[in-house]
């Protein structure tokens, strides 16, 4: 059953596809935008070794040194980004790094890396191995 114009269904999937394109931008922009700033690159990268437990915000600051209203803003715009989460326990606020977020800005930035030239990108996805490669199970 047709419903309109031939050609219309066709560019209404091709005006979802570019919105949701440009939301997949903005999302990327505002990561990158926030991580753009040294103690908030220092703040994530900090959470990310501190993966899967979080750390207290205040024990950030300590260990950054930075005095705890600027940590709070810094984990906020961070927060806003969607890079880290954090969760009330008691009195304390403990935040995670969100890796599927960082996850998704790397895969966005590299999707189309090489042009399907693989020896392009070779070096690259080299660096980007994890530090620690998931083990492997042999069923046996």
């Amino acid at each position: 059953m047709a419903t309109g114009a031939p050609g219309r269904d066709a560019l209404h999937r091709q005006q979802y596809v570019d919105k949701s394109r440009y939301m997949e931008n903005q999302q990327v922009i505002l990561a990158l935008a926030a991580l753009a700033q040294n103690t908030r690159l220092d703040v994530f990268r900090l959470l990310v070794t501190a993966e899967p437990e979080g750390l207290p915000a205040g024990e950030v600051a300590r260990r950054l040194e930075v005095p705890h209203n600027t940590m709070s803003s810094h984990l906020s715009i961070l927060s806003r980004a969607g890079l880290v989460h954090s969760e009330r326990f008691s009195r304390s606020i403990v935040y995670r790094a969100d890796l599927d977020a960082l996850r998704s800005a790397i895969a966005f930035l590299l999707k189309d890396c090489c042009s399907g030239r693989p020896e392009i990108c070779a070096p690259l996805l080299a660096e980007l191995t994890p530090c620690c490669p998931p083990k492997v199970t042999t069923d046996a």
